[in-house]
C-alpha cells in the first residue's frame, strides 16, 4: 500500500464512527415530520390515501429498497476502495455516467429540501410575528443561521442534536394533535394558502380534484423518506442511508436502525395523518401544525419546529456539501481532503454559498407543497424506487456473468477464457442464469418507478402553474407570506 492509499485508509476509517443507533435517530430525523401527511390524505381522499397503495405497500417497498442499498454497501464497500456517496455505489455497477447522474440529482434535491426547511421555517416565523416581519426577511435570518450549522463536517457530530430533534418533533405531533381536535381550522390560511373559502368541514372517500393534484399529492408526500410516498418524502432516505453507511463503525448492523426508523414512522405518519384530516378535511394546511385557528396554539408548534427544521436542515445541507466536495473538490480538482485545514476553509465557503443558493429558490417559488412535490418527482422518487432495484439488477447480472470465468486453473497454470461483454453466452449468464424471476421483478419495480415520477412531475408543474394563478398565493421574494 502507497503512502497515500495508506492515508486514505487512515481518513476512511477516521470518518467512520456513526453506530447503529446514531443511524436510527439520523435518519428518524430526516424523516420523523409527519406534518405533509395529513394535507397529502386530503389531496386523495381515505381510501386511496390510507390504503395499502400509500402506505403499507409504498412502506415495505421503501425499506426493501433500502435493505437493497445496505447489501450492496457491504458488498462492494472496502478500506482501499472506500463508497463514499450513492454515485460511487452507481459507478461501480453502471460506470461513470452512472455516477454523474446520481451525483447530479442528489445535489439538487439535498438543495431543494434545504430551501424547503428555510420556507417552512418563514412560514413559521412570518405566523409567529404575525405578518409584521417581511416574509422575505424571514427566509434569510434562517439561512444564515443553517451557514453557521452547517460548519459542522461529519455526522457523528450531529448524534445529539438528532436525538433532540426526534423527541421534539413527537412533542409536536402530540400537542398538534390535541390543538386540532380543539379548536377550528385555520380558515385565513388555507384561503391564502390552497384558495378555498370558509365552510362546512368535509372528509372524502375519494376527493374529486383535477388529476394533476392528486399526481402532485402522491409525488409530493416524498419528503418523508420512506413511508407517506403521498406527499414529499419517502425517496430521501435511500441516499441518507447510503451516506449513514459510509459513516457507521459496522455497516452491518444498519438495519438494525433502519428497521426500528421504519416502524416508528410508519406508525407516526398513519396516525396523524388520518387524525388531522378526520378534524380539517379540506382546510388542511400542508404543514399541519400550522392549520389551528388559535394564534397561541400555532406559536407553540412554530416555535417547537423552528428547532427540528433547522437541525433537519443542517443534516441535509451537511450531506449535500460533503456529495459536491467529495465528487468536485477532491476527485475532479484534485482538492485537499475534508479533514485538513486547507478542506475546513473550502467547506465554510461551500457552506455558505450553498445556503445562499438554497434562500435563492426557497424564495422563488414561495409554496411549500409544490416545491416538495417538484423535487420529489425529479429526484426523490429515483433514489427510493428507481436506482435501486436497477442497481440490485445489474449487480447480479454482472456477479452471474461472472460464474464460469477463469482466472487461473490447477495445474494448467494461468491459461483460461473470459468471456467479454459482447459474447451472448456472457449476457446469458447474467440476465437468465441464478434468479432470473428476482431480476424480473427488479426491473418491473424500476420501470414503475420511473412512471410514477414522470407523472409526479406533471402533477407538480401544473400545480405550480396553479398556484401561482391564484391572485391570494404569495409572489416571488416578497413580504406576503403563504399562510
Amino acid at each position: 500500500m502507497t503512502q497515500d492509499e495508506e492515508e486514505r485508509a487512515n481518513a476512511s476509517r477516521a470518518l467512520r464512527l456513526a453506530s447503529w443507533a446514531s443511524v436510527f435517530y439520523l435518519i428518524t430525523t430526516d424523516i420523523l415530520g409527519p406534518f405533509n401527511a395529513p394535507f397529502a390524505i386530503s389531496q386523495v381522499g381515505w381510501v386511496p390515501g390510507i390504503s395499502f397503495r400509500r402506505f403499507t405497500i409504498l412502506g415495505v417497498l421503501a425499506l426493501y429498497t433500502g435493505l437493497i442499498l445496505w447489501r450492496l454497501f457491504v458488498r462492494l464497500d472496502s478500506l482501499k476502495y472506500p463508497l463514499k456517496t450513492y454515485g460511487d455505489m452507481a459507478e461501480r455497477i453502471f460506470g461513470k455516467i452512472a455516477r454523474h447522474v446520481c451525483t447530479v440529482l442528489q445535489s439538487l434535491q439535498l438543495l431543494v429540501n434545504v430551501a424547503t426547511i428555510c420556507l417552512s421555517n418563514g412560514q413559521a416565523l412570518s405566523q409567529i410575528t404575525k405578518g409584521k416581519l417581511c416574509f422575505i426577511v424571514c427566509i434569510v435570518i434562517w439561512a444564515i443561521l443553517g451557514m453557521v450549522i452547517g460548519q459542522i463536517r461529519t455526522l457523528k457530530n450531529f448524534g445529539w442534536l438528532a436525538n433532540s430533534a426526534v423527541w421534539i418533533n413527537l412533542i409536536i405531533i402530540f400537542i398538534s394533535m390535541g390543538f386540532v381536535a380543539h379548536s377550528p381550522p385555520n380558515y385565513a390560511s388555507a384561503l391564502s394558502s390552497l384558495n378555498v373559502p370558509q365552510g362546512p368541514v368535509v372528509t372524502e372517500k375519494f376527493a374529486h380534484l383535477p388529476l394533476f393534484s392528486q399526481v402532485f399529492a402522491y409525488g409530493g408526500a416524498m419528503i418523508f423518506p420512506e413511508i407517506v410516498n403521498c406527499s414529499v418524502s419517502s425517496v430521501h432516505l435511500t441516499y441518507i442511508e447510503d451516506n449513514q453507511m459510509a459513516e457507521m463503525r459496522r455497516p452491518m448492523d444498519f438495519w438494525k436502525g433502519m428497521t426500528l426508523a421504519q416502524a416508528l414512522i410508519f406508525t407516526a405518519y398513519l396516525l396523524y395523518g388520518a387524525f388531522v384530516y378526520a378534524f380539517q378535511g379540506q382546510f388542511t394546511l400542508p404543514l399541519a401544525y400550522q392549520g389551528v385557528s388559535k394564534f397561541s396554539w400555532q406559536t407553540v408548534g412554530n416555535v417547537l419546529s423552528l428547532v427540528t427544521g433547522i437541525i433537519a436542515a443542517g443534516l441535509y445541507g451537511n450531506i449535500g456539501i460533503k456529495v459536491v466536495y467529495i465528487n468536485v473538490v477532491e476527485d475532479w480538482m484534485k482538492g485537499p481532503r475534508l479533514m485538513t485545514f486547507k478542506g475546513r476553509v473550502i467547506w465554510s465557503l461551500m457552506v455558505c454559498g450553498y445556503w445562499a443558493l438554497a434562500f435563492v429558490i426557497g424564495a422563488a417559488i414561495p409554496q411549500i407543497q409544490t416545491i416538495t412535490g417538484l423535487i420529489a418527482a425529479i429526484a426523490i422518487m429515483q433514489f427510493t424506487y428507481t436506482f435501486p432495484p436497477l442497481l440490485r439488477l445489474g449487480y447480479d447480472v454482472i456477479t452471474d456473468a461472472m460464474g464460469s470465468d477463469e482466472l487461473y486453473s490447477p495445474g494448467k497454470g494461468a491459461s483460461c477464457r473470459i468471456d467479454t461483454w459482447r459474447d451472448w453466452s456472457r449476457w446469458k449468464r447474467g440476465l437468465f442464469g441464478g434468479r432470473w424471476y428476482f431480476k424480473l421483478f427488479n426491473l418491473g419495480m424500476a420501470l414503475g418507478g420511473l412512471v410514477m415520477a414522470c407523472l409526479g412531475m406533471w402533477g407538480a408543474g401544473e400545480s405550480i402553474k396553479e398556484v401561482f394563478a391564484n391572485s391570494a398565493a404569495a409572489t416571488s421574494f416578497g413580504c406576503k407570506a403563504p399562510v
